[in-house]
């Protein structure tokens, strides 16, 4: 592969070299600290529109393994590590990265000093930037600048209802497809949850007719202060009274639903080695986080919700659980694909929500 440019919105260049799909794009550079789980990352729906960024120096050591890919997409438009592994081993491997990024038409950069372009977004903040085989004199920064992801979620949303039937069927969960990540369908499986994956826009009452034990709310890309119209449809869900589990975007959407702010910080959280702090127990977490939004936490309303996790590193929301629903939620990845199994109980946790919600409906009956 040839030269390519990285111009970032700043104005900032950085000269390396193709190894993946050829092409010209432009898109928001986050970067993830995982040195793990760059399979997991490239199929995450909620890097739409964004360029990646891996810290960790090599990158795609162990392959391509298509039973640890997220969705059957890819999420990235672009994707930046300082040296790709050429001749991967591992017995499960399919083929090498570069090969993989030309096959799903995902540009490639490497040979550039990730260190400093890391250092650059955690001192300035996430900005826009483009991959591109042209001279920085030949590109417009305005048209850097103005770069902004759109309708994501209804871009990356499956079309419709798919039901996937568990061993045992002892419950029915209703999954909200905003940009899922298909391990937390597989945690849902694993429970003996039946589970109708739902597009992003099925109205509460048709969700609801599905009489479902349980609704979840998946993660997802982009500013959730966009998605009014999805906040407004949670608002019915939990008026329905159906125990509700909120993951990343669904954990924003929750909170906007009930009046509370979301912002865009800095530079995100994203990798496998994020601490957060239960505010009931004390206990610290090592979670996996892909999310650069967060709930305001000036704007949680006490009687309606009680923040449940924070960031270790900023304070930041990380949980919720609501006091006049059954419903909570969490900013981070439980089903830590890839990343630690340490909150992975919170999928038990709904279920005996959802056990709960039947022995009720049980005794009125």
């Amino acid at each position: 592969m040839g030269r390519l440019n990285l111009i970032l919105e700043n104005g900032t260049v950085f000269e390396g070299q193709g190894f993946g799909s050829e092409g010209d794009v432009t898109g928001e550079i986050v970067f993830t600290t995982g040195m793990t789980g760059y399979l997991e990352t490239l199929t995450d729906q909620s890097y739409h529109g964004q360029i990646v960024l891996q810290t960790f120096p090599l990158i795609g050591n162990y392959g391509v393994i298509p039973a640890d890919f997220e969705s059957a997409a890819v999420g990235p438009l672009g994707y930046i590590v300082k040296t790709p592994c050429q001749f991967p081993s591992n017995f499960r491997s399919e083929g090498d990265l570069g090969t993989f990024l030309r096959q799903k038409g995902i540009v490639g950069l490497c040979g550039i000093d990730t260190r400093a372009l890391t250092k650059i977004i955690r001192e300035h903040g996430v900005m826009n930037g483009r991959i591109t085989p042209r001279r920085p004199e030949e590109v417009s920064l305005a048209e850097i600048r103005a770069y902004k992801i759109k309708d994501a979620v209804q871009q990356v949303s499956c079309t419709r209802p798919v039901l996937y039937k568990s061993d045992s069927s002892r419950y029915t969960v209703a999954l909200f497809d905003f940009g899922l990540k298909e391990n937390i369908r597989r945690e849902l499986l694993r429970r003996g949850c039946d589970v109708w994956v739902l597009p992003c826009r099925t109205p509460a009452t048709e969700a609801a007719r599905l009489a479902p034990d349980g609704i979840v709310l998946s993660n997802g890309p982009g500013d959730p202060a966009d998605y009014r119209e999805l906040a407004d449809n949670v608002r019915e869900l939990l008026q329905t009274g159906i125990p509700i589990f909120g993951i990343c975007l669904g954990h924003q959407l929750l909170a906007l639903a009930c009046g509370f702010k979301t912002h865009k910080l800095k530079y995100g959280h994203r990798g496998a080695n994020q601490p957060v702090k239960d505010l009931q127990s004390g206990r610290v977490y090592i979670t996996s986080q892909n999310h650069g939004y967060a709930v305001t936490r000036e704007s949680i309303d006490s009687s309606l919700a009680a923040e449940w996790f924070v960031n270790v590193h900023d304070q930041t929301c990380e949980g919720l659980f609501y006091k006049r629903y059954p419903a909570f939620s969490v900013q981070f990845h439980p089903e830590a694909c890839a990343g630690p199994l340490d909150t992975a109980f919170l999928f038990d946790l709904f279920v005996e929500k959802m056990e709960a919600g039947k022995h009720a409906e049980g005794q009125k009956h």
